[in-house]
Formats: C-alpha cells, structure tokens, sequence
C-alpha cells in the first residue's frame, strides 16, 4: 500500500492518554514498510521480544525512549537520534516518556 497523493503530518495531535501505542503505516510495499509510532509513556509487551526478518531503521523525531536488546546494551534515543536493528536481533521498548509523548519513524527494509 502506497498512500499516493495524501497529505498528512507527522506530528498529528493525538490524545495523551493513548491506551496502548499507535503503529501507522505511511508506506507498505514488498520491499519496504515506513511506520509512524507513537508512545506515551508505552512499553513493549513484556512477554515477548521484537524480531523480524527485516532490519529496521528508527528515528525519534519527539520525546525520549530506551531500546532494550536481548544480548547488548541498551540504547536512550532523544529527539533526532537514530538507530539501525539489523534483522532477527531481538529487542524492545524498554522505557518511554510518560510526560510527552514520543514519535517514533521506522523504516523496515
């Protein structure tokens, strides 16, 4: 699904007690998928890890979090910070920030 045509905003408001996080597509094709997530203080499940066969590529475009992986350490993404999860290495949303929300862009490639 490619969204031809449509404007929209990033930064959309959203409201600030979000029941759980909020995975937008903005672009889903076969070879790449670009997702909008928004936290507000959301954490991953803690039953289970992220691992997909695609790498992915966040940015924190508002807020704060911190990335936990299975066997390294963790990594505190600010506003404009970057990270690439190479695939099948497992990891989480260990911590976001509770008093704002956080805007997360992944790209899956």
């Amino acid at each position: 699904m490619v969204k031809d045509n449509i404007k929209s905003n990033i930064f959309t408001p959203t409201a600030n007690n979000l029941p759980k996080e909020i995975f937008e597509d903005i672009i889903s094709t076969p070879n790449i998928k670009i997702e909008r997530i928004v936290s507000y203080g959301h954490t991953s499940p803690k039953s289970g890890w992220y691992e997909q066969k695609e790498n992915e590529w966040v940015i924190v475009l508002e807020g704060e979090a911190i990335l936990a992986f299975e066997n390294s350490d963790d990594i505190y993404l600010q506003k404009g910070d970057y990270y690439n999860i190479p695939s099948f290495v497992k990891h989480r949303v260990k911590w976001s920030k509770s008093d704002c929300r956080t805007v997360w862009l992944a790209v899956f490639y």
